[in-house]
Order: C-alpha cells, then structure tokens, then sequence
C-alpha cells in the first residue's frame, strides 16, 4: 500500500541509443538500485533515441518492439519490489522522444484522470528532438493530487548552450495540455494516434474541461522534468590531449581526476542558478560520474563487470551529465498552510553502463506529500513560477504541431524505405513489379 503520508515516485531517464533494450540487463539494475527500500507506487521512464527516425517518426506498431522491452524489464523488476507488479497507464513520444507511467496495480484505482502533450523541437520543429507531457490525477483522501511529467532531449554539441535554452522556452511555449471532453475520449485517442502516439486510460481532467489551455506550470500541480537535457561541460569540442584530463576511477574527491573537478563546469548548473533555462526547478546533489559519451570499448564490456573499462571516454566529446531529473518544490502558501509538507529525495544516481547506449540512465527516487496542492489564496502566489510562468503558452502550438506531424510522417516515410532493410526490400520488389509488368506490356504490344 502507499504511504498514508507520501507517495513515492521513482523516474529513469535513459537515452536509448536507437537500440532494443536488454530487458534482463535493465531489470537487475533497476531491482538493484532501489533493493531494500519500499517499493514505489508511480514508476516512470523518460526515454530518448528510442529507435531510428523510421520507427518512432511513422510511431505506432513500427515503434511497439522497443516500448514492449521496457515493459519485459518493469515486470520482471516489479517481482524483486515486494512482488509488485506495474501497469502501464500511459504511453507517449513525439518522435524520438517517449515517455510511459506505470502504477501499482492495486493503486489503478486512483488514477483520476490523464492528460497528455507534446511539442517538438528539433528540425523544422520535428520530433527528432522534443518533449512529452504527461498529467494525472492521483486519488488523496478526499482530494486529487496532480502530478506533470515532462521528458525532453535538448539540442547536443558542447556549443550548442544557446539552442538548449531557446529548446527549453519552446518547450514551455509549445508543451500544452489541450482538455479534453471526457464522452469523446475514444475519439481524442484515435486522432492521438494518427500524430503523437498515445494510449490514455482515462479522461482527461474533468476541471480543466472548457478551461484555458494550461502549459508545464499550473499553480495545482507537482513537476517533474527528466531527459537528456544535454548541457555539457565544455562550450569547445576536446583538443587532442584533453582526454588525458577526463576524470578516471578514483573515490578520493582531492585526486585531480575525481569527476568532481569536471562537475563544477557543467552548464546547467551555471545556467539554473543565473535563471536563463528550467526556471524554478531544482535538482538534488550529482554524487555520481558523467552519464555521456562512454566509448565503444566501454559499452563492449559493460556488462562483463570490468570497472576500470566503464570508465573509458569517447575522446571527441567532454564527458558531461547530459541526462538529467529535476523537480518543482512545493509552493510557499502550501508550505504556509501545512508546515511538515515536504518533497523528500532518497536516491539520485546513475545506473550502470549497458552495451546498448552510450548513455548511463540515471534514477531518482522521491517522496511527495500525499495531498493535494491547494490553490493559492488571492495574493499568495506572488513570483511563483507555477503562477508566473517564465514565458506565455504559444497561441499557434496546436497549428505548429500538427504541420510539425505532417512532416515526421513524410519523413518518417522515406526513412523506412531507404534506410532499413524492409523499406528496401519494398523498393526493390516495387522496383521488379515496374519492370516485369513492362515486360508483360511489351510483349503483348508485339503480339
């Protein structure tokens, strides 16, 4: 059962590498990162690079192979929670972009509603990089408490700072929760499924029915934002002795390769504290090493327990702590109202390198306070970025977003037919049915 106080969240964000997980690898160190602790009652992945431009730009059963291994790997883990077992109640991507929420099966019951958003911001403001939205009611007592999930992957390259900011505002521009009638839920889903993916259990937030469109800040609810934000550690790609200095296997903080010397130049955590991206958010302390960009080598023995070779770099790329989990606090009129009321982070790490990615998933386990989140009195809200958010929703976002489909199915199109082995056998069989109907044609012409 959840705690009559809290519930407990946990979130993996994992860049993906375009391969299909391992889902044994991945079960047994996700059971072993939390082993010993209570189970969690919402289970979340913030997942990038889920598959190739093919699969997740044309979605649907092209995509169902990958998101089906991350469900192999809940289950089995599920068994080493206390033997629980997770039910997905919502899937999403937007391109290369997903995210899935899993709850306690004997806590289905409480999830009141779902929303769900997504906005890309890549090329042409395709999916190829993007975010995805995820809202819900969770039944408290009396009351339903609003949790928002956002997954992103921001735009790569040490010198790419200025584009990962502008990503995040458009991310705030552009990621709308659209309410949603609650007797035409069948048909939101099937238009759903025509552009972004989506699998909602529920309606939509029947309070938010008629109301505004509401953003990633709404004065109600608790946030969440997890992906591969990557922001680097370095402005300027490696010059060739800079991999002499990456940091290497070391528990002693004084030893000038401790990862905590690089820590300090990364650029999120300058950028959060001068206000220009995830503005209002936090991020409990990084006591582990960069998440990206581990070498072939690396990832060749990362499953064989060689600790010395986990920590081999790609040479052409600063090691960084791309992948990233961070989180709203509560308000101050709730903290006014109900003073023991905190957000309580038990575990933020990363898990073990995999063969499959180049990118360590990184884990955060927390405890939110089982209440609702009380609308603030008049005057209350003051600053708060929940009321004040740092910019205004995009009036256009609906209209941006759909050409936005339009283009990733079209693209998606000519990916799978050039780029994957099926889409050329399709050419070629296309290819030798023009060729012998013109065969056929011109022999009964000289008949």
């Amino acid at each position: 059962m959840a705690s009559t106080d809290f519930l407990k969240i946990l979130v993996i964000t994992f860049n993906c590498g375009r391969r299909l997980l391992k889902p044994a690898i991945f079960a047994q160190q996700l059971s072993d990162a939390v082993s010993g602790s209570q189970r969690p009652d919402i289970l979340v992945l913030s997942l990038q690079e889920i598959a190739s431009i093919a699969h997740t730009f044309l979605g649907g059963s092209y995509l169902a192979p990958y998101f089906l291994q991350f469900f192999l790997a809940v289950k089995a883990a599920g068994k080493a929670f206390e033997n629980g077992n997770y039910i997905p109640i919502v899937t999403r991507n937007v391109g290369m972009t997903g995210c899935v929420v899993f709850v306690l099966e004997e806590h289905k019951s409480n999830i009141r509603w779902i929303e769900t958003a997504g906005v890309g911001v890549g090329v042409q403001q395709m999916g190829n990089k993007g975010a995805v939205g995820i809202r819900f009611g969770y039944a408290a007592s009396e009351e339903t408490l609003e949790l928002t999930i956002v997954a992103a992957h921001l735009a790569p390259m040490e010198d790419a700072l200025t584009r990962r900011n502008e990503d995040w505002m458009n991310i705030v521009r552009g990621l709308v929760f659209a309410s949603t009638n609650s007797k035409d839920t069948h048909t939101a889903a099937k238009q759903l499924a025509t552009s972004d993916d989506s699998e909602p259990l529920l309606a939509s937030n029947p309070e938010s029915v008629n109301q505004r469109p509401r953003g990633i800040y709404t004065p109600t609810s608790h946030l969440i934002f997890a992906g591969d934000l990557n922001y680097r550690t370095s402005s300027t790609v490696p010059q060739p002795s800079d991999h002499l200095a990456f940091p290497k296997f070391t528990t002693t903080p004084a030893d000038p390769h401790h990862y905590s010397h690089l820590l300090r130049k990364d650029q999120l955590t300058r950028e959060l504290n001068a206000g220009r991206t995830c503005h209002g958010l936090e991020e409990a302390p990084i006591d582990f090493p960069p998440t990206y960009k581990y070498s072939n080598k690396a990832q060749l023995l990362a499953e064989t327990g060689d600790t010395y070779a986990k920590w081999d770099w790609a040479k052409h790329r600063w090691p960084s702590w791309c992948d990233r989990i961070l989180y709203l606090d509560l308000p101050a009129w709730m903290k006014a109202e109900m003073p023991d009321a905190t957000i309580e982070v038990e575990k933020y790490t990363a898990l073990p390198l995999t063969s499959t990615s180049d990118h360590r998933p990184v884990l955060l386990t927390m405890r939110v306070p089982l209440k609702a989140i009380p609308a603030p009195n008049e005057g209350q809200g003051g600053q708060d970025v929940r009321i004040q958010p740092p910019f205004e929703i995009d009036p256009l976002w609906r209209e941006k977003r759909t050409v936005a489909r339009r283009k990733e199915i079209f693209v998606g199109l000519l990916a799978y037919l050039f780029l994957t082995w099926e889409g050329n056998g399709i050419i070629l069989a296309l290819a030798v049915g023009v060729v012998g109907g013109w065969i056929v044609v011109r022999s009964m012409l000289e008949v």
